[in-house]
């Protein structure tokens, strides 16, 4: 849920960089991003005020946000009801995702009223249902023992969607950075945010699942169901080899990734072999999903937050259609952007989201 934060001076400091890859190639530019329609398939807005909406149509994005059952959110009930309201003030731009409670899934009368919430906001014009990383790092079984993504108590839901046809969007883990001593980690947010959380960092808790465990236990789920369209978020939690992910996608053909709130891990890849990142988003076009994972807290000043998320949209249209090489926040070191060829940015920021949530935005889009 993490925001990542960029300085408009880090926007503006690169310098152009000529490719020789993507010369023959035609590639969006800095002055296409108003003008090309766009999808931010992850954000989570909880304010029913137009203010962010009005500035997010001013530069041409579309957007999904995302209910979650996150302690520091505001309850499911209230998250739902904000969705509603901003889907009925913008029909053709806001697309939400339904979320539900894993408290007392343990009683037999869990199931019942979750089947029945979920068809309530189905009903009430969710696209989607998504399940968070409580599931496998918090939530506790009576013996006091981690429930995991594929315990059975969890299995007749996700068959319903499967069988219903309701994308699932999975948070299972944490980067793999979490794991790792601070001096290791790979991008300064990571490392920022463990040193000051250290009650999350699990490099600090042996005694958690290790994160080859929360990988293992959400492929057995979704080989355990292979007709759910499932969306892994955050690039599945394998952001940090594009060859892992790879092999992720081949081994589930019908799963796509968003890459919200991992760029800066993929851009660390890229630092190093940028031909190898820019061949996965070539080869695995058709998989994945823009997405930011900015989030607005109740109450905040929606043009505020359109300004930000302006700054943060702005770069990652310049890592992913240019190839100037310029700072981020992120990495201390240059990166150089990828270039890569419209069709593919097309599908990146909305073609796929448009086939993953279908009529998510209404007719004509």
């Amino acid at each position: 849920m993490r925001i990542l934060a960029f300085s408009l001076a880090a926007l503006l400091s690169g310098t152009a960089a000529f490719s020789a890859h993507a010369a023959g190639e035609s590639s969006y530019t800095m002055a296409d991003y108003t003008r090309v329609v766009k999808i931010d398939a992850h954000l989570h807005l909880h304010d029913p005020a137009p203010a962010f909406m009005e500035a997010a149509k001013r530069q041409n994005f579309k957007v999904l946000t995302i209910n979650v059952d996150y302690p520091d959110f505001p309850p499911l009930d209230d998250q739902q009801r904000v969705a509603i309201a901003l889907k009925k003030a913008f029909p053709r731009d806001v697309a939400w995702v339904a979320s539900f409670t894993v408290d007392g899934s343990d009683k037999p009368e869990w199931l019942p009223a979750t089947r029945q919430h979920i068809a309530a906001s189905m009903a009430a014009g969710a696209v989607g249902v998504k399940v968070w990383k409580n599931i496998g790092m918090s939530l506790r079984d009576k013996k006091q023992h981690l429930v995991m993504i594929d315990d059975a108590r969890f299995a007749p839901l996700f068959e319903d969607f499967a069988r219903q046809g309701i994308p699932l969007l999975g948070h299972q883990g944490e980067p793999h950075n979490c794991w790792l001593p601070l001096e290791k980690m790979t991008v300064n947010n990571d490392r920022e945010y463990f040193k000051a959380h250290p009650q999350y960092h699990m490099h600090k808790h042996p005694e958690m699942p290790s994160w080859e465990a929360q990988m293992a236990a959400r492929d057995r789920m979704v080989a355990a169901h292979p007709k759910l369209r499932f969306i892994g978020v955050h690039l599945a939690s394998l952001e940090r080899d594009v060859d892992e992910l790879a092999a992720f996608l081949d081994k589930f053909p019908t799963a796509v990734v968003d890459i919200a709130a991992r760029i800066g891990q993929v851009q660390y890849q890229s630092q190093k072999d940028r031909e190898r990142v820019r061949r996965f988003f070539v080869k695995y076009q058709d998989r994945i999903l823009y997405g930011s994972d900015m989030a607005q807290a109740p109450g905040q000043d929606g043009a505020a937050l359109g300004r930000e998320a302006g700054e943060v949209w702005r770069m990652h249209w310049r890592y992913f259609n240019t190839d100037e090489t310029f700072k981020v926040a992120d990495l201390d070191a240059p990166i150089q952007g990828l270039a890569l060829p419209r069709q593919v940015v097309d599908k990146l920021y909305r073609v796929n989201a448009q086939r993953a949530f279908r009529g998510a935005w209404g007719a004509g889009q």
